[in-house]
């Protein structure tokens, strides 16, 4: 019997949390804590203690599949690439798009984008950072010229004040949830702004229980309060910021009082007021937030007050202060650094500079798609759905938009207008059903390679089984389609580090990095830019990263969502994750631990609402909003603001995303997903 442990790192939340998987007889069995990372210190949320259950599940992919009259067929390799290339050939490159994933490694988004550019020739590359973290990547890189996370996680436990605004951090990022506890036994203070109250909000000093979407209105109100008392840092505006006077003009404007904030946000002047003193006075405050901030019509406008508000404060560049932008999935970070994005090569190089084209044709060896911004994973639903035989063609990786993505008739409706669809993954997801081709791909467990975490450390994948079948590598497909396509000296590499080297040499921020030098527990932060370079845990100490070294203060002022609760539908309706599951529920609903917790999803509804409407708890409800209804069990709870409900995206049956609107930030098209109008119904009895 063989026996052994392999360090790895968790492939769920954007913690980044490590730990071993137990491998007997060359099949891993279960997880055990690794103490030695610096990130988790051996603890482990339910979802990494689980992490293995979904690997060996009984329906994991293990042969290609061709649909053929409308089912699926097992196929050779061969006969599937012979057919994908034939197929890719008779499309022009802006017929075609790609979606890679924030749940597949550095290196394989990095070959994703690489092959749409330089194989299809098509602009059109993206991933699922439209759909959580856009709005940070433009808000704080036009703030501070990067737009990651300023901190590590460790950092969160020195701060003496947090606000913790649009994340429920006990649930969705456990072990940095757990730096906040740290924090608050050392005496910091803890402010969390949110409709519900979670388990996060539970701990806090105070609890704001504000209406989703008016969080621009809060943080003026904050910086209002704050500069009428003097607590700003006036030599931190001064030497290190421009543009200060323009957003000082907007908060002091008595939309932003106090007073009229209350109204705006249902949370009491007082409260405002108290939170605004504490952050503005401890000196070391902290900002965490995540999806709550970002997925809104207004998600770049509550980025970049968050940062106006941390550049008014002086918290930036120092332990226990910055801005804690919390990724959601393991490898949404990566994926961006990538350049699996729609107008950036890796590195965030602009596709529109000629420069950084040159310099990818150059490196690559080949000519590349035109520079320009092509469609973003939601103008691409939308192009599908709304402009039939404009894009033909779509190649999805580890992406499943038939849950994830907003009003998903809509979706379905985009994804069947496709003449031609490759689906690459582990399961028979909602959206591999639509394919034509599906390719089985290897989980976390049986691979090399790298992702990088919300606090921009990049950290091994360690291959610790062999996978099922005939499943391959997300990076060996890609390069042996690149060579169906005649592009074989494009992509010649024989394992994930030779990839990653290639990653080092065309990313600066990665240009220091290697595989022996991650190998350690402490792994790197970028930017790592040279081989003595130790990495960069904080980020902006002396100067930010626009050319002239200053943050740029943005004047903000608040607007109401898309769609505002009305008559017919009074009810405002907000999603999110709950502990025990993750993303689209493709592998946490394929562990029997996880699943047995929480087997379906729930509408939380207010008792005065549900008291209104004659509704009983667990009761089976209609929630329907403009975009179609959902039958869904009531939680009738204390927690909810009265008038607001929650309802977790997690479950196919019961699809919040049916119900949410597809209305854009405009900046970074981010959808709404926090903020619709919806109405609620008793099912009558046939």
């Amino acid at each position: 019997m063989e026996f052994k442990y392999v360090p790895t790192t968790c492939p769920y939340c954007g913690t980044g949390c490590g730990f071993n998987l137990v491998v007997k007889d060359k099949k891993v069995v279960g997880v055990q804590p690794w103490q030695r990372n610096p990130v988790n210190e051996g603890k482990l949320c339910p979802k990494g203690n689980y992490a293995w259950e979904f690997i060996n599940s009984p329906d994991r992919l293990t042969k290609p599949l061709i649909k053929k009259d409308g089912k699926f067929v097992e196929a050779s390799w061969d006969e599937a690439y012979k057919l994908i290339a034939q197929k890719f050939k008779s499309y022009k490159g802006e017929e075609m798009a790609c979606l890679a994933s924030a749940r597949v490694s550095n290196e394989e988004n990095y070959l994703m984008q690489k092959f749409a550019r330089a194989v299809l020739k098509t602009p059109n590359i993206d991933h699922c950072a439209r759909l959580c973290h856009a709005s940070t990547v433009v808000g704080l890189a036009g703030a501070f010229g990067s737009g990651a996370m300023t901190q590590s996680i460790a950092d969160i436990a020195e701060s003496k004040c947090l606000l913790v605004i649009g994340t429920n951090t006990f649930e969705q990022h456990p072990l940095i949830g757990r730096r906040i506890m740290q924090a608050k036994m050392n005496g910091a203070k803890i402010i969390y702004a949110d409709p519900r109250l979670t388990p996060t909000g539970k701990i806090a000093d105070l609890h704001l229980q504000f209406y989703s979407g008016t969080d621009v209105a809060l943080l003026n109100c904050f910086m209002q309060l704050i500069l009428k008392n003097g607590w700003e840092n006036k030599d931190f505006i001064k030497n290190r910021t421009k543009d200060f006077e323009k957003v000082k003009e907007v908060v002091m404007k008595d939309t932003y009082s106090p007073e009229n904030v209350s109204k705006i946000t249902g949370v009491p002047a007082e409260d405002i007021i108290k939170a605004a003193e504490w952050f503005g006075k401890s000196g070391q405050s902290a900002v965490l937030y995540s999806m709550g901030i970002t997925q809104h019509t207004t998600g770049v406008d509550n980025v970049k007050s968050v940062a106006n508000l941390q550049m008014l404060t002086g918290n930036l560049g120092r332990p226990g202060t910055g801005i804690c932008a919390l990724r959601g999935q393991n490898n949404v970070q990566g994926a961006c650094d990538m350049g699996a994005l729609a107008n950036v090569y890796s590195g965030y190089q602009s596709v529109l500079v000629p420069e950084m084209k040159k310099k990818m044709e150059d490196a690559w060896g080949c000519q590349i798609a035109e520079g320009k911004v092509g469609l973003t994973v939601t103008t691409l639903i939308n192009t599908l759905a709304d402009e039939p035989g404009k894009v033909k063609c779509v190649y999805i990786m580890g992406e499943n938009p038939m849950l994830s993505d907003p009003d998903l008739h809509h979706v379905e409706k985009g994804l069947k207008n496709a003449e031609f669809i490759v689906v690459q993954d582990i399961f028979l997801t909602e959206t591999a059903q639509l394919a034509d081709v599906v390719l089985p791909a290897t989980c976390f467990a049986e691979k090399d390679g790298t992702q990088t975490s919300t606090e921009r450390r990049v950290q091994k994948w360690r291959k610790a089984q062999d996978p099922p079948g005939e499943a391959r590598a997300d990076w060996k497909i890609i390069c042996e389609l690149g060579a169906a396509m005649g592009y074989e000296k494009q992509f010649p590499y024989k394992s994930a580090e030779e990839i990653f080297n290639e990653i080092a040499r065309v990313t600066p921020s990665y240009g220091g990095m290697t595989y022996a030098r991650l190998e350690k527990p402490e792994a790197l932060h970028w930017p790592c830019p040279t081989a003595e370079h130790p990495g960069t845990p904080i980020l902006h100490k002396e100067k930010f990263s626009h050319p002239d070294g200053l943050g740029i203060f943005t004047p903000i002022e608040w607007k109401a969502q898309a769609e505002v609760p009305d008559k017919e539908y009074p009810f405002l309706l907000t999603t999110g994750r709950c502990i025990w599951h993750w993303h689209t529920g493709s592998m946490t609903r394929r562990s029997p631990s996880l699943e047995r917790e929480e087997p379906t999803g729930w509408v939380e509804i207010n008792p005065e609402d549900a008291k209104a409407l004659g509704i009983a708890d667990k009761e089976m409800l209609k929630v329907s909003s403009r975009r179609g209804d959902i039958k869904i069990g009531a939680r009738v709870t204390k927690t909810i603001k009265k008038g607001v409900v929650f309802i977790p995206f997690h479950f196919i049956e019961c699809a919040a995303n049916i119900l949410t609107i597809n209305a854009l930030d405009p900046v970074a098209k981010i959808p709404e997903f926090k903020a619709c109008a919806c109405k609620i119904e008793k099912i009558k009895e046939a």
